[in-house]
């Protein structure tokens, strides 16, 4: 399993399903995730760094098995910005 750190840009997702196949790049590199991607949406937004696991498919997109967001996730600073007013 291959490891990589960087930025999230242009999350999109592909298909609706009971667990569905998010895209998005990380330092201009194609990767998809579907393991976990609900809780991908809610934690990570575009702009945030990212630890992510997983292997390359045939296509050369990374296959995200698991994930990390290094700082606070989406949903911790919705949180603090609602506890503000």
């Amino acid at each position: 399993m291959k490891s990589m750190k960087g930025s999230v840009s242009k999350i999109r997702v592909l298909k609706m399903s009971k667990t569905p196949l998010v895209r998005f790049s990380l330092n201009n590199i194609n990767c998809l995730i579907a393991a976990h991607s609900l809780n991908f949406l809610a934690d990570v937004d575009e702009g945030m760094q990212v630890v992510v696991a997983g292997e390359y498919n045939s296509r050369k997109q990374f296959v995200v098995r698991k994930y990390s967001v290094i700082g606070k996730t989406k949903i911790m600073i919705e949180f603090e910005n609602i506890n503000v007013r």
